[in-house]
C-alpha cells in the first residue's frame, strides 16, 4: 500500500492549512502532468509521497528553519524535487529551480501555478550559466559530488544568515565515502533514517557540504 499525504502530515504536524492543502493537491496535479510529459516513472508516481515528496523534505528535517528571504537553488530539479516540497514547507524562502531539459521546467511551472506557490521560479538553464548568488544549493543525486561542485562553487552568498553556513544540501544514497573523498570536500552525512522510519530511507542521506 502506497502512503498518502497523511505521511507528510505525520512527520510535519505543524503545517498550516494552506500548506496541507498544497501538499494534498500534488496527488492530483502530478499524475495529470506526468501523463503528458513523463517526469516521474509510472511505477514511482504511485509512491509520490514517499519516494519524492517525503524524500525531498528530509532537507527540511535537517535544516528545520530558514530565515525569510533565504535564496535556495535547486539544480537538475527534474519534475520539481526537492524544490517544490521545500517551497511549500518554507513559504518565506525564495526558491529557484533549474533544469537543462525544458519540458521538465514546464511541468514545474504548471505544478507550482496549480497549487499557488508564489515563492518559486523555474528556468530552463544549466546551473553553470547562472549569474545569481544563493545561500544554499539543493539537489537530488544528479551526478557525483566531484562533478557537481564545479557547476555551483561560485554561486554562494558570502554572508551566512541561517543556523548553519551556506552550502550544498544533497540527497544521495549508498556508500558515499569514496565519492566524498574524490570530491575533496568536507562533507557531513546525515542519515534520513534518523528522520523517517520507512525502509526506503535506510541507505539514504542528506549530504551537507559547507561552502
Amino acid at each position: 500500500m502506497n502512503p498518502t499525504v497523511d505521511i507528510i502530515y505525520h512527520y510535519f504536524p505543524k503545517l498550516s492549512e494552506t500548506q496541507k492543502q498544497q501538499f494534498a493537491q500534488l496527488a492530483e496535479v502530478y499524475p495529470l502532468w506526468n501523463d503528458q510529459i513523463n517526469v516521474i516513472s509510472r511505477k514511482d508516481i504511485e509512491s509520490l509521497y514517499l519516494k519524492h515528496v517525503l524524500h525531498s523534505l528530509a532537507i527540511g528535517k535537517f535544516i528545520q528553519e530558514l530565515a525569510p528571504k533565504t535564496r535556495v537553488l535547486d539544480v537538475g530539479t527534474g519534475g520539481g524535487f526537492p524544490g517544490i516540497p521545500l517551497a511549500i514547507l518554507f513559504p518565506e524562502v525564495q526558491f529557484h529551480l533549474v533544469d537543462s531539459i525544458g519540458k521538465k521546467i514546464k511541468v514545474v511551472r504548471e505544478v507550482a501555478a496549480a497549487i499557488g506557490l508564489t515563492n518559486l521560479e523555474a528556468d530552463h538553464i544549466r546551473a553553470e550559466q547562472l549569474d545569481y548568488k544563493y545561500d544554499f544549493v539543493v539537489s537530488r543525486a544528479v551526478t557525483r559530488l566531484g562533478d557537481f561542485i564545479p557547476w555551483i562553487q561560485n554561486k554562494f552568498e558570502r554572508k551566512d544568515k541561517n543556523g548553519i553556513p551556506n552550502g550544498i544540501l544533497y540527497l544521495k544514497g549508498g556508500d558515499l565515502k569514496e565519492e566524498i573523498k574524490e570530491a575533496r570536500v568536507k562533507a557531513e552525512l546525515h542519515p534520513i533514517s534518523d528522520y523517517f522510519k520507512e525502509d526506503f530511507f535506510d541507505t539514504k542521506y542528506v549530504v551537507y557540504v559547507p561552502m
